[in-house]
């Protein structure tokens, strides 16, 4: 029996990594192809989709896009929410529209759905069906959290991109992967401008909870902190608020009841070739596309 292999790609991270990898220092027309139409985010996007797909077997795959940050249920929470970053550049955003035209045409499954964010789709798609390995692609490592002994994610680095597991993370943090949020509530997120409690970095956050195991054991036990770890007291008191709330912003949210009875199956691999083909040509991608399911 062919075992079933999920990838699920953060599709904005990803398209966003192959733009800004390949535009640095290239003026707007050199990301080009010869009908004037964006392509250099593409090109990097699909090459690394369908390599993806090749080297881990995939048999079902859906691309998961983020929603207008005013549309999320974070931002109705917290109205600070990522109000540091800045807007899309236009090569960007046009390829972004160019991309779900060509996946919708191929017949790779895609979803986007206010309120969530990308991160809460990965998260139920990685927990609704019994597969024999997930994959989740991104270099978002607010996605540690979902880590299972059948979910893994892949990262990008220097050195490659590595199939980061529940063995891992253990081994570089010494806590389970669902005690993340614990952490990130305490460390806050500069990037979406979640604040954490002030004064405490990694250094003080994973030794609170690796001592006292959740937020709210650590706020339970905070007039008998360990000797070692009192120094902390007054910031975590003051911080108190603040760390509840981004514990609630960091965790990703895995029970969607919009997604009703979506099955596995409407997931299933089945590029059609024809329409591949043809949106390789048009956007001047040169790239193999063989070996790509049915």
């Amino acid at each position: 029996m062919i075992q079933q292999h999920l990838l699920l790609i953060d599709g904005f991270n990803l398209l966003s990594r192959a733009h800004f990898a390949t535009s640095y220092n290239r003026a707007n027309d050199q990301l080009k192809n010869k009908n004037g139409v964006y392509n250099n985010a593409l090109r990097v996007f699909y090459q690394k989709l369908f390599n993806l797909v090749r080297e881990h077997r995939i048999t079902h795959l859906s691309v998961l896009w983020d929603v207008k940050r005013e549309e999320t249920s974070r931002r109705q929470k917290y109205a600070s929410y990522k109000a540091t970053r800045t807007e899309l550049p236009e090569p960007l955003l046009d390829q972004y529209l160019s991309c779900r035209e060509i996946l919708e045409s191929i017949g790779v499954h895609q979803l986007s759905l206010p309120p969530y964010e990308a991160d809460d789709l990965l998260g139920a798609f990685s927990r609704r069906w019994p597969v024999d390995h997930c994959f989740i692609y991104s270099n978002d490592r607010d996605l540690l959290q979902l880590l299972s002994a059948t979910s893994s994610q892949i990262i990008a680095g220097k050195q490659g991109e590595t199939v980061y597991t529940c063995e891992h993370f253990q081994a570089d943090y010494g806590i389970a992967p669902g005690q993340w949020t614990d952490v990130k509530a305490l460390l806050g997120d500069t990037s979406d401008n979640i604040p954490g409690c002030p004064g405490i970095g990694e250094k003080s956050a994973l030794p609170l909870i690796r001592q006292y195991g959740t937020l709210e054991s650590l706020y339970a036990s905070l007039d008998q902190l360990e000797p070692h770890l009192s120094k902390h007291r007054k910031k975590l008191a003051a911080g108190q608020e603040s760390s509840f709330l981004s514990k609630e912003l960091s965790t990703i949210i895995v029970d969607i009841p919009e997604l009703g009875e979506l099955p596995l199956e409407a997931l299933q691999l089945a590029i059609r070739h024809d329409a591949l083909r043809a949106s390789m040509d048009q956007y001047e991608l040169n790239l193999r596309v063989d070996s790509l399911g049915a």
